[in-house]
């Protein structure tokens, strides 16, 4: 430029298109990077894709159009891995509209005898029944259609009160749905906010607390109106004031419906019809409160302990 053979407009435009020049060069650069972490995300995505599936429909499965709740468990085992067995040989049967409790230490296999009712695994020898259909014999929809489930851990969608209930059935008219929250003991609370049913509750409901969670998963399983109940630590982890609210909405859910309820806490089982002691996999004891405090056995020793505190 100072000899005159480039004009001051010529470096100019030199210099801008040099800065736009850079970026592209540095993203072609970080080609090859995004290449080889993608290739290892599709690895382990397709891994998980081929993972054969272990709870299948059969091509002629049983549609249950109704259900009574007449449960069996005709000498069932069940293991995760073959090595190791989780249940051996349990039989037991559950009559229709009884509420049974299932107690015991920690790990003795309460959860996974509950989750072959739904078939979130199969037996690995036995059978469970359902109004004499073996439920490897029943279709998943309308197995899952007539079983509710109320755990612990609460999941809600980040979406509104509303939403959330009706995932329990989407064709529930307003009414429908005002009476389960009121069967819940949650209406109250959801119109004393001020969206109302359209509160959205956040991620998993963190804008909710323990208790108030809970409730909306119990209005939404009477909602669904399923005529087989499971009930998992649904109090476990809630306070006093809580516990009592939603133990309130349980007994209004229970009625008239074949429960399955498992619990530490052994006050809340007081008055089940049956109660199934299970230790390493196995049914110890069965009857009820009071016959099985007269036995003095393992159900007699952790009402003590919990009872003495």
């Amino acid at each position: 430029m100072i000899q005159n053979h480039l004009s001051l407009g010529t470096v100019v435009a030199f210099t801008a298109l040099l800065t736009r020049l850079y970026g592209p060069i540095s993203a072609l650069t970080n080609v090859q990077v995004n290449v080889l972490g993608s290739i290892a995300l599709f690895e382990r995505l397709f891994e998980y894709l081929d993972i054969p599936v272990d709870v299948e429909e059969r091509p002629d499965a049983v549609h249950l159009s109704s259900v009574k709740g007449h449960i069996v468990f005709d000498h069932v085992c069940f293991h995760y891995q073959e090595e190791r067995e989780i249940l051996h040989d349990i039989s037991l049967t559950i009559e229709p509209g009884q509420v049974v409790a299932l107690v015991g230490p920690s790990g003795s296999g309460k959860t996974t005898l509950s989750g072959l009712i739904p078939r979130f695994y199969d037996v690995s020898k036995g059978r469970v029944l359902i109004d004499g259909h073996d439920v490897r014999d029943v279709s998943l929809r309308s197995l899952s259609d007539h079983i509710g489930l109320v755990t612990q851990e609460t999941f809600l969608f980040h979406a509104t009160i509303r939403e959330n209930l009706l995932y329990g059935n989407p064709h529930a008219s307003e009414e429908e749905m005002i009476a389960a929250a009121k069967a819940a003991s949650i209406h109250e609370l959801i119109m004393s906010l001020p969206e109302g049913y359209e509160t959205v509750v956040g991620e998993r409901g963190y804008k909710l607390s323990g208790g108030e969670k809970q409730r909306i998963a119990i209005a939404r399983v009477i909602l669904k109106n399923p005529k087989i109940l499971i009930l998992d630590e649904a109090t476990s982890a809630l306070d006093s004031h809580s516990e009592s609210l939603v133990q309130a909405a349980l007994d209004e859910l229970m009625k008239e419906r074949t429960s399955i309820v498992i619990a530490h806490r052994l006050s809340t089982i007081l008055s089940a019809d049956q109660i199934f002691v299970i230790a390493d996999g196995r049914v110890v004891e069965q009857g009820t409160h009071h016959e099985l405090l007269a036995n003095n056995g393992l159900y007699a020793e952790l009402y003590r302990k919990q009872f003495s505190k």
